[in-house]
């Protein structure tokens, strides 16, 4: 075999067809279009038009609910707060708010706040004031010697 015998199998391209150029080609005039009408013109789809028959997203039943009041919380675990205190984003005795996390970079962006949850081990003692926090977070940040308060929330059952 040569590099000059390398070619694609039969069939596996498609000559693309060159429409409106002339009568004799086959796809003049109207280009293969048909006359007049809205799917005659460029820029059209009818986008989930069954032909008449009723549509699928109109057959299904609708489902559930959108919260317009729901919060949207920051997540982070104990084991994230460790590693920023071992990176030296935070020292032992701070005050842990959702600004301070934002300027550290432990978290993107503010958001509705911040909840902290129970996944990992805290071995600094540091006192966190943020908007929601399960019980098993709080338990392992007071064994840790810390505090938390929640500002305009309960602490929640995991």
């Amino acid at each position: 075999m040569k590099l000059n015998d390398i070619r694609d199998n039969s069939g596996s391209t498609k000559v693309r067809k060159r429409v409106g150029r002339g009568i004799g080609s086959g796809t003049g005039k109207t280009a293969g279009r048909g006359y007049k009408g809205q799917k005659s013109r460029s820029g059209v789809a009818i986008k989930g038009f069954e032909g008449g028959q009723m549509p699928l997203h109109r057959r299904l039943p609708k489902r559930g609910f959108k919260n317009i009041f729901a919060k949207d919380f920051n997540v982070i675990n104990l084991d994230d707060v460790q590693k920023a205190v071992d990176a030296g984003k935070l020292s032992a005795g701070d005050v842990v708010t959702v600004a301070k996390l934002v300027e550290t970079g432990v978290v993107r962006r503010a958001k509705d706040g911040v909840r902290l949850l129970g996944r990992g081990e805290l071995t600094t003692k540091l006192s966190f004031e943020i908007e929601g926090a399960s019980k098993t977070a709080v338990e392992a940040v007071e064994k840790a010697g810390g505090s938390v308060k929640i500002s305009g929330g309960e602490v929640a059952a995991d």
